[in-house]
């Protein structure tokens, strides 16, 4: 799905905001998020991460919920801001269902060429969006719209929330049909990889019955399904 960028004016962020968006841990305090972006699963050996971009996006994501509910998956979840506006009570059935949140941009622009303060004014926004919708709500990653990330990594870091990229992108955007999408999860996972789809953005519908149908098949196959990792 294809957004142009919206320039935003460069905006004076005030303590009370950055502090919203994730508090003011930094790279260099111990164990906090990194710039370097994330594209490996937690753990060793067969292991997968499943992400999920561009929702909440009613029914697709509410369809999706139920499938890792009943597959015991638990995903992270890249949130639009946009669309937490528009369904805040599915952002809520995400975080209530134990998944985890990630800031995906206020409006899906391409961050690639904005100066830090407009990237951070952005997350900030975001993520506000999203405490609006999930009070207390906890948002550990971030992931740019489009993997163009520009200067983006560090500002993330910077707010508290790890740059989170992919290693296997299944191409959903353009559905292609469930048999397609099973096949290439089947032909393209990694030991290791953190997989890109997408619950929102258009009709996921297909990617939802790919998801519940290659789960039982890959577990079957010894792999296993945890979380990205935490750092870079």
């Amino acid at each position: 799905m294809s957004h142009r960028p919206k320039w935003w004016r460069r905006l004076a962020v005030p303590m009370s905001a950055l502090l919203l968006a994730g508090g003011l841990a930094g790279p260099a305090e111990a164990g906090g998020p990194t710039a370097v972006v994330v594209d490996t699963a937690r753990g060793q050996g067969d292991v997968v991460s499943f992400t999920f971009d561009d929702g909440p996006n009613p029914p697709d994501t509410l369809r999706l919920l139920d499938v890792l509910r009943r597959r015991h998956v638990r995903a992270v979840f890249c949130l639009w801001g946009d669309h937490v506006v528009e369904h805040p009570e599915v952002a809520r059935r995400i975080a209530a269902a134990g998944h985890v949140l990630c800031n995906h941009s206020m409006h899906h622009d391409d961050v690639g060429p904005w100066t830090p303060e407009q990237i951070r004014a952005d997350l900030i926004e975001t993520s506000a969006a999203i405490r609006r919708a999930v009070p207390h709500a906890r948002i550990p990653y971030f992931r740019a719209p489009y993997g163009s990330w520009g200067q983006s990594p560090q500002v993330a870091a910077e707010l508290g929330m790890q740059p989170l990229g992919w290693r296997m992108d299944i191409a959903d955007w353009e559905p292609p049909g469930t048999d397609v999408l099973v096949q290439r999860l089947r032909e393209r996972i990694t030991p290791g990889a953190v997989v890109l789809m997408h619950d929102g953005g258009g009709d996921r519908s297909q990617t939802v019955e790919a998801v519940d149908r290659i789960i039982p098949e890959l577990r079957a196959q010894g792999w296993r399904f945890t979380l990205p990792r935490r750092r870079g």
